[in-house]
């Protein structure tokens, strides 16, 4: 790949687009390609940032709310000419003002005395006020509709963004968008296999370390293979497990590596988008566990590896 083919194609691999065949193309062109490691730098340090902004939608039943407290409009329907003005007399008495609503009241407490809002009257200098004829009226209960919305959907953003966790930063984000990624996609496994000495061999020459491979289907957590996957600036490896219904992903790197202390997110608490994520160190490797299922899970799993881990299998079966 040369640089007319890799440049169109920074974008997508900033915002994790491409498949894993095209991301890993990408990557080895931008290791022996200074301007265009430059150039994708620039590109994921923009995607970080607007990443880490935040953004909330207002719930439905917010709107539905707000628009159930509005006041109703009665359009005229099958009109064609314009309703008869009754003029009163010196002698009729004078009617009643219909009841409205609570908006109508409030505009007429904002309501100045040339018209309204400040607004000369359309009628002339003395008239009636802006929101009972002409368009003013119209666009100012159209403009104070606009502003309550405008001000509930903001107490709502500052209400979830109370209630959303610290502990998660961009790579936590990363890790949820990888692992989102390669579900949608279908290309979840690069190996398929249930036989860890068929999982562990396949990353040799794709990786510049060894990750171990335990298969933990005697605690509820099947081994279904790995892949290669690409998270802070580097190659991992991805172990695929299979709890219940659920697919467990566990990156595996060394600690030394980006990411060992990211986030600083405690083990198996929930994350973003309703995913518990999982962090741990073990045998010299940082362990980021991520599934849809419940945070229990992950804590099992780690249990389970941590206690197969230390019986020294690993170990045992590479010295024999």
């Amino acid at each position: 790949m040369d640089c007319n083919e890799a440049r169109p194609l920074l974008d997508a691999n900033a915002d994790h687009e491409l498949p894993a065949p095209d991301a890993r193309r990408i990557q080895q062109h931008i290791e022996s390609c200074a301007a265009c490691r430059r150039e994708s730098e620039n590109l994921w340090a923009l995607s970080g940032a607007l990443r880490a902004a935040p953004y909330h939608r207002a719930p439905q039943s917010l709107r539905e709310r707000i628009v159930a407290g509005l006041p109703s409009v009665d359009e005229p329907t099958g009109a064609t000419e314009p309703p008869a003005v009754s003029v009163p007399s010196a002698t009729t008495p004078p009617r009643e003002p219909a009841r409205r609503g609570w908006l109508e009241r409030w505009l007429d407490g904002w309501r100045a005395p040339q018209g309204g809002f400040g607004w000369p009257s359309r009628a002339g200098g003395a008239g009636g006020p802006v929101g009972s004829v002409g368009s003013g009226g119209v666009f100012a209960r159209g403009w104070l509709a606009a502003l309550v919305l405008a001000l509930c959907a903001v107490a709502a953003g500052v209400a979830l963004n109370l209630r959303r966790p610290a502990d998660f930063g961009p790579f936590a984000n990363e890790l949820v968008e990888s692992h989102v990624r390669a579900q949608v996609s279908g290309r979840d496994i690069d190996v398929i296999s249930t036989d860890r000495h068929t999982v562990k061999p396949w990353f040799n020459g794709r990786l510049d370390y060894s990750p171990p491979v335990e298969d933990l289907a005697a605690s509820g957590f099947a081994l279904e293979g790995g892949r290669l996957d690409y998270l802070a600036h580097q190659r991992v490896a991805v172990l695929v497990y299979r709890y219940q219904k659920h697919v467990i992903d566990v990156y595996v790197f060394p600690q030394a590596g980006a990411g060992r202390d990211a986030d600083g997110a405690a083990p198996a608490t929930l994350g973003r988008e309703g995913y518990s994520i999982a962090h741990w160190d073990a045998e010299g490797m940082t362990w980021w566990a991520i599934s849809d299922a419940a945070p229990d899970a992950l804590k099992g799993l780690e249990v389970a590896l941590k206690a197969r881990l230390q019986s020294g299998s690993e170990r045992t079966e590479t010295g024999s």
